[in-house]
């Protein structure tokens, strides 16, 4: 199979979909990640030019403890997505698909807290749909769950990450945890939910829904068998 993951920013393919990324690897599948936001085509107005060069050459690391084949890069203003025109960011998400046309594509929720995270749910769901053959060729949709993003949306207010289908990642959850090092500037001290920490005690949790070690939890969107 060929597998998309698509990450708002580098670092949340690794915290969501890591430890699946690194079995959808050893199963001979083909992976391919799409870091969708970057500095722009303007000088950024939050940060500094350095900063990409410093995460963009992290995620590779990254990469290269997940298996990943193929690492893309395009350039939306991060945390300025949705301050784009809409068609522009819809445009961004029908090429990478188009280029890659994969089987089964991994994407954020919808409902997380980071805007960046909701315009790139929606361009893709636009890209996705099944009337033309790019859709129709992508098979398994799944959501995936970014800590310090996914759970702070507002209670009550907004749906909820409700997971209904679950990976296990006993036996990839210390290449997640390794890949994640890599992202030594993106990094927090426990009790910060981007911590090594919180890390493992999520996948433990999601690992005791189901019984297992560790595991990784989505909200399936939809599955063309």
């Amino acid at each position: 199979m060929k597998v998309l993951v698509i990450a708002p920013h580098a670092d949340d393919e690794t915290l969501g979909v890591g430890g699946t990324i690194r079995k959808h690897a050893e199963a001979g599948d083909q992976v391919v990640v799409a870091v969708m936001t970057g500095p722009g085509k303007e000088p950024h107005p939050v940060f500094p030019a350095d900063v990409w060069d410093t995460v963009r050459g992290e995620a590779a690391q990254a990469m290269k403890v997940l298996g990943v084949e193929e690492l893309l890069f395009r350039e939306i203003p991060a945390v300025l997505v949705p301050d784009q025109p809409v068609w522009e960011i819809n445009k961004e998400a029908a090429q990478v698909l188009a280029e890659v046309q994969p089987d089964v594509l991994y994407v954020p929720f919808p409902f997380d807290l980071h805007l960046d995270h909701r315009a790139i749910f929606y361009a893709f769901s636009v890209a996705w749909r099944p009337h033309g053959p790019i859709g129709q060729g992508v098979k398994e949709i799944y959501c995936y769950e970014t800590v310090s993003e996914t759970h702070w949306n507002p209670a009550y207010l907004e749906t909820g990450f409700t997971p209904n289908v679950y990976v296990d990642i006993s036996a990839t959850v210390e290449k997640k945890i390794q890949a994640m090092e890599c992202y030594a500037s993106q990094l927090q001290e426990a009790p910060h939910a981007r911590s090594l920490k919180a890390l493992r005690d999520l996948a433990g949790f999601r690992g005791a829904q189901v019984s297992v070690e560790a595991a990784e939890a989505f909200v399936l969107i939809r599955r063309l068998a």
